[in-house]
């Protein structure tokens, strides 16, 4: 999409606006570094290329408790239930001279099937279970990890990957390669201090790459135990998190290289068969999950949806072209026919299954006569209609940090004092996930969908022109190099919504002396002598004490129990309390708005009911203004519609028209931990009669799951059974 620049720009301000984004060569060696690192290179993801490995929607049991065999009865089943794939294991193939028949099975019933730990196990996961205990010392210590990644490491993984691949290369129906199952460069998501590799010299190389000439010196390795006692004495002016910040940065970025060259041996190695990993975990200041360089080292990817990982995924995912899936845990037929749905709507490619408790010995549970219905659909009917489709938004991109999700870290941690080692659930906890998923469903709720937007893309190439609204999601940290992209799209008419606190610290965690690097833009001055007393309630940087919460219940008891956050009275919890709310800001030709509150509240309200949830206007009063405004909704919904999502995609084919792909379905609160899910929470079943909404005539509306024509139209009446999804294509306007 695109929208008009106004008249009134001046040539001045073009030319500033210009001049911003793009400073001379060299003079920002931080620019330089993102422009032209091999930490942002992509490896191979071509479209055609990644379709004709994984061409549609499969569902893969994950066969680890299988218990009916590889025979001809359970392959039958297999096809007859909608289980159209498999995966294979390096127990599995053909490796020592050891062989279990899966591979036979699984050609002669044409189960389109992923290998796992294709790079075996131990290396780039590292520990199982109760495994790890012995290792917590490890962990969070300031040592070296204990299977450095090497070249003696990378010797094992390429022996391994040939070797696996070479006993499967020959199938036809092999899909992608995972690497390894839930990899980290540390212990899931666990919070880790160790440098991830041996080399002595990798760090001062890297600190020049990204610094320049000004590199700093680093004598030693540090640990959040050396910056935490610090938190409640500084100020932002005082605050400097670099040293360990960019301790986890470097291990991102050697983390995201190691296993892109992976990759592209394993594409040498068999060049037909896209390559990834599957266990993915939540953005994270640890294990090698920063999404903006991870996506662009990988082919094929399964990731739990665990905050807001799957939507970021998809948006990073280039022209939706590689295959992501999901992990699929039973909980309830229902639960797995909404699963399907939810994921086909949002771009995934299928699921990895979790079998245990498929099966009374050698017979299937009831329940698979119930989802097999809803597993033939996605694999023959609406998986083969989305491949090749592209998801279209409605203008509006979410703003992806990492640098700020890493001081969101060392703010939250500080409430836990010297237990920080033992926390765990930062997918639950973190303000920085809260804060994304309050604005995703702000969004979903008031009927727009969006893109997130990585502070790569933006530096390298600015905010694009289809978007009209950038949100700045608790985006603490920001370089000069993104403000100049957020700026100039503001100053050529964009706007600009940013919660709390952007830009007062830079990329590496150190606060910035004059306050925040965009506050001209927004027309604010924020205090640089601030510190955590000044900031939400009395104590913390951060809006919840996540101690005292750890093992929270609701949204409601989350964001109450001893807090002492300010509540203003919109709703929502105010962040610096000398500054007011909602300010609203003209820059250029755009639109500048600061609301200095948090979202998190939206959690808790959405939660409650449609009537509540209306406090999201808020927030959402600025993209009306910003002239975003959804084009079809779902007639006169209230309370027992409330949740409900609609997603749409563009679907070009040769020699035929652009169709628009749309789904109607129920986003509901989901959960998940470290080993996997995405199941609902509060899942509505019932069957409601509804209209869909169009604010233009559509053209050649056609009922996808029924095949049938619904002709042309603003409305059009269904019965919407709440977990599943309506489908319908139609003439893109």
């Amino acid at each position: 999409m695109s929208y008009p620049i106004s008249s009134s720009v001046i040539f001045s301000a073009l030319a500033f606006a210009v001049s911003a984004a793009t400073p001379a060569p060299g003079a920002d060696p931080y620019e330089k570094y993102v422009r032209t690192s091999e930490d942002f290179r992509a490896v191979k993801q071509d479209k055609v290329w990644a379709y004709q490995a994984f061409p549609s929607w499969i569902y893969m049991p994950w066969t680890a408790n299988w218990g009916i065999g590889y025979t001809d009865e359970s392959g039958r089943w297999c096809v007859e239930h909608g289980y159209n794939g498999a995966f294979v294991d390096r127990d599995a193939i053909e490796v020592e001279g050891a062989k279990t028949g899966r591979l036979d099975w699984i050609n002669k019933f044409k189960l389109r099937f992923y290998v796992d730990h294709a790079a075996n196990k131990g290396l780039l996961h590292l520990w199982d279970g109760d495994a790890v205990k012995p290792h917590l010392a490890e962990l969070h210590g300031t040592g070296v990890r204990p299977v450095p990644l090497n070249d003696t490491t990378r010797t094992k993984l390429l022996e391994y990957l040939r070797m696996h691949l070479a006993a499967v290369k020959d199938s036809p129906n092999r899909a992608a390669y995972a690497l390894d199952d839930e990899p980290s460069w540390g212990h899931f998501v666990h919070p880790t201090m160790w440098r991830v590799t041996d080399d002595e010299a990798a760090y001062a190389k890297w600190l020049a790459e990204v610094y320049g000439p000004g590199a700093p010196k680093r004598e030693k390795w540090v640990s959040y135990e050396d910056i935490r006692p610090k938190l409640a004495d500084w100020s932002i002016k005082d605050f400097d998190a670099s040293p360990l910040m960019d301790q986890w940065t470097f291990n991102d970025s050697l983390w995201a290289n190691y296993l892109g060259s992976l990759v592209e041996y394993a594409n040498k190695l068999d060049p037909a068969t896209p390559c990834g990993f599957v266990g993915g975990q939540a953005p994270s200041a640890f294990g090698g999950y920063d999404y903006a360089k991870l996506m662009r080292k990988v082919q094929f990817l399964e990731s739990y949806n665990l905050g807001s990982s799957q939507a970021i995924i998809r948006s990073f995912n280039p022209h939706n072209a590689l295959p992501a899936v999901t992990s699929c845990f039973h909980k309830s037929a229902e639960d797995d026919i909404w699963q399907t749905w939810y994921y086909l709507a949002h771009g995934n490619r299928g699921h990895i299954g979790w079998v245990e408790g498929w099966f009374d010995g050698k017979t299937p549970k009831p329940w698979h006569e119930q989802v097999a219905p809803t597993y033939l659909e996605a694999g023959k009917k609406i998986g083969p209609l989305m491949s090749g489709a592209e998801w279209r938004h409605d203008g509006v991109a979410i703003y992806y940090s990492h640098a700020s999700i890493q001081l969101g870290w060392i703010l939250d941690s500080e409430a836990h004092g010297k237990t920080w080692t033992n926390r765990n659930n930062d997918a639950s906890l973190s303000s920085a996930v809260h804060v994304r998923h309050a604005w995703e469903n702000m969004l979903r709720d008031s009927g727009l969908q969006y893109s997130w937007l990585s502070y790569v893309d933006v530096i390298q190439s600015g905010v694009p022109k289809e978007y009209k609204v950038l949100i700045l999601p608790a985006c603490l940290c920001l370089s000069d190099a993104e403000a100049r992209q957020i700026a100039a799209f503001c100053q050529r008419g964009g706007t600009v919504i940013a919660d709390y606190l952007p830009g007062v610290w830079d990329q590496h965690g150190k606060g910035r002396a004059t306050g925040g690097v965009l506050d001209e833009m927004f027309g604010v001055k924020q205090d640089a002598s601030l510190r955590a007393a000044d900031v939400f309630g009395d104590k913390l940087w951060v809006e919840v004490d996540q101690d005292a919460n750890y093992s929270w219940k609701t949204y409601d008891e989350f964001l109450t129990n001893k807090n002492t956050a300010v509540m203003d009275a919109n709703g929502f919890h105010k962040a610096v309390r000398t500054l007011p709310v909602n300010q609203t800001h003209k820059y250029g030709s755009g639109t500048a708005v600061l609301m200095n509150l948090s979202p998190q509240w939206y959690n808790a309200y959405r939660v409650a009911g449609a009537a509540q949830a209306a406090k999201r206007d808020t927030f959402m009063q600025h993209f009306k203004a910003a002239g975003v405004m959804p084009w079809v909704r779902i007639k006169g919904a209230a309370d027992r519609e409330h949740g409900y999502e609609i997603t749409y995609w563009s679907k070009q084919e040769v020699g035929r028209p652009v169709r628009t792909i749309l789904f109607v379905g129920l986003n509901p609160e989901i959960s998940g931990t470290d080993l996997g899910g995405g199941n609902s929470i509060g899942l509505k079943t019932a069957t409601l009669p509804i209209t869909l909404q169009f604010t233009r005539d559509i053209k050649g509306l056609r009922d996808e799951r029924t095949g049938k024509e619904r002709g042309n139209g603003r409305e059009f009446p269904f019965d919407w059974k709440q977990n599943e999804a309506i489908v319908v294509s139609f003439d893109a306007p």
